[in-house]
């Protein structure tokens, strides 16, 4: 199992049932492609460095999750698809 995380950007007009219910969805992803997630690190609404669909700022999160090498792959289509994710990244850290 690798250690990975997961940088997060979701909409700013979500309300914020929508953002747990958004934040709930990505997590399920991890764990239904065999991600354990360590923790979840909430740095709020922030401004962005550049507009994204016409949108200046963003809720910034960071999951930390260990997993297998072939998650993440799976995880970033299921995120490619979702609505309230403005930009996503996975990781690898080292050990």
């Amino acid at each position: 199992m690798n250690n990975y995380e997961l940088a997060l950007v979701l909409s700013a007009k979500l309300e914020d049932e929508e953002r747990g219910a958004a934040l709930e969805r990505v997590k399920e992803y991890v764990t239904r492609f065999g991600g354990e997630i360590a923790d979840i690190d909430d740095w709020g609404k922030k401004k962005l460095a550049y507009e994204i669909r016409k949108m200046d700022e963003g809720f910034y999160y960071f999951i930390h999750f260990q997993a297998e090498a072939t998650a993440p792959a799976q995880i970033e289509a299921q995120l490619r698809i979702m609505e309230p994710v403005l930009r996503y990244l996975i990781v690898r850290q080292d050990a």
